[in-house]
């Protein structure tokens, strides 16, 4: 029990999971947070942005575009798996019932997502913990179109991918001294994301309950 309590909190700690698993086990993280629904707690705003600042501050052996090139494969392919996932297996999804891992919620929370945003939730949700995880899952069961598929796929990965490494690189590489502050600037990262979650769905429930509503007048 001691071990696992370990290692789950060496996960949730994005600095020392990269100072200890470099960037494999950084590329495996992300592609299993974009890929399978059991882990979708899985660090990865602030992973990324941990990953390209401490590639500024040369602490990851590894040029900041070879980061982002491993890291937007792996955040490609986990989406992929998603919703190859959704699509074959949606319906063992839908019937199996709530745990630790998995609520039926956070598939009908993304649902709403999908039909206030159509295709742009999976862009959007690339931002958005655990609405990132589902929405590929989600594009499976609805069997969006491979081609569209593909189109926000990547387009959602490489802004999310660049967006946030290149952040981290540029403020490592001008500011050696934000080393200092980093879990400062992760619990940031947790309160922003949380609130644009919170919010998010905050904002589709009340569109959903109206558009209930209208439909019933």
């Amino acid at each position: 029990m001691n071990g696992f309590a370990e290692f789950f909190s060496l996960l949730m700690n994005s600095e020392e999971l990269i100072s200890k698993g470099g960037l494999i086990l950084v590329t495996l993280i992300v592609f299993a947070e974009t890929g399978l629904f059991f882990c979708f707690f899985l660090p990865g705003d602030y992973l990324l942005f941990t990953a390209g600042m401490f590639c500024g501050l040369g602490y990851l052996h590894a040029s900041v575009w070879m980061v982002m090139a491993c890291i937007l494969c792996a955040a490609v392919a986990g989406n992929y798996t998603g919703y190859y996932s959704g699509k074959y297996l949606g319906n063992m999804l839908m019937n199996r019932k709530d745990g630790l891992f998995f609520k039926k919620q956070y598939i009908t929370n993304t649902e709403k997502a999908f039909q206030q945003y159509g295709g742009n939730a999976l862009i959007i949700g690339r931002f958005l913990p655990v609405i990132r995880t589902f929405a590929p899952i989600l594009a499976g069961m609805t069997r969006m179109a491979p081609l569209k598929f593909a189109v926000y796929n990547v387009s959602g990965a490489a802004l999310w991918v660049f967006s946030l490494c290149l952040l981290g690189y540029y403020l490592g590489k001008t500011y050696p001294q934000i080393i200092d502050y980093v879990e400062y600037i992760i619990l940031a990262f947790i309160v922003l994301t949380s609130f644009a979650v919170g919010k998010s769905l905050l904002s589709l429930g009340k569109k959903h309950a109206g558009g209930g509503k209208d439909s019933a007048e």
